[in-house]
């Protein structure tokens, strides 16, 4: 995500600080971008992730890459580098054009956000930063009341908000957010499809913080339509560094696939 400008910031900070007394519009909107801000990042950042895999009669299979991103042109390459059999394959996003690299084939094929890494749970729009507050806006019930409330998952208390797509070019047509009512940190995440039906369950595990910001670095995807099947993903060696933009071309996936 680009970095909210300090007016903004400010003027979110305020609303955020104020009373959620009742499901408010303007309460709903602050915790969507609070939840925003959390995780957005002013540099560059490159890191190891690791797949682990679970499918329903199919057993675990662990995928390692190596992941770049730099928001301030919304880019982002992954390389695969194991296991051996999918080792050189990657994916490369420059601003609106994502695209799946395949070394044994040396070709790139124009793929959605929503493809599947690996085979895997995980999606392209995981490893983008996109802002919330472009992508979706709070649900209303049939009464045209904000869906927004406060409740426990587990031990922590959290806001439950309800979300609903404004941009055409979302995964899931409709979300539900749980984020902690002390720092706004999202926990946990369910996706349905516009039938209604839940599609799959996030679970963010662990976060580590980056400046004033937060990088999630453990993740569950559980798939709720093809149950059985989830994936678990964790960064590490995690660096906050000016990376060059030669990084983010075709020409240089197709170097470090060889």
């Amino acid at each position: 995500m680009k970095p909210i400008l300090p007016i903004l910031a400010a003027a979110v900070a305020a609303i955020w600080s104020s009373a959620f007394g009742g499901a408010q519009l303007d309460s709903a909107l602050a915790l969507l971008a609070r939840i925003e801000w959390n995780t957005s990042l002013q540099q560059d950042v490159s890191a190891k992730v690791s797949l682990l895999q679970q499918k329903a009669g199919q057993g675990v299979k662990n995928i390692e890459m190596q992941f770049y991103r730099r928001d301030a042109d919304k880019s982002f390459l992954i390389v695969m580098t194991a296991p051996p059999a999918d080792k050189g394959n990657g994916y490369l996003r420059v601003e609106d054009n994502f695209w799946m690299y395949r070394r044994n084939t040396r070709s790139f094929q124009h793929v959605n956000r929503d493809e599947s890494i690996g085979g895997t749970q995980a999606q392209g729009d995981d490893f983008e930063d996109r802002k919330l507050t472009e992508m979706y806006k709070p649900a209303l019930d049939s009464a045209g009341e904000v869906l927004l409330g406060e409740e426990m998952l587990g031990a922590i208390p959290v806001y439950r908000l309800t979300v609903i797509a404004k941009a055409k070019d979302v995964d899931y047509p409709r979300k539900i957010y749980w984020a902690r009512k002390d720092n706004g940190l999202l926990l946990k995440e369910q996706s349905y499809a516009l039938s209604g039906t839940l599609m799959q369950t996030s679970y963010f595990l662990k976060y580590t913080a980056i400046a004033d910001r937060f990088v999630p670095v453990e993740q569950i995807f559980i798939d709720e339509f093809e149950k059985g099947n989830k994936t678990k993903m964790t960064l590490a060696e995690i660096e906050v560094k000016p990376i060059a933009k030669e990084v983010f071309t075709k020409a240089y996936l197709e170097n470090l696939s060889q």
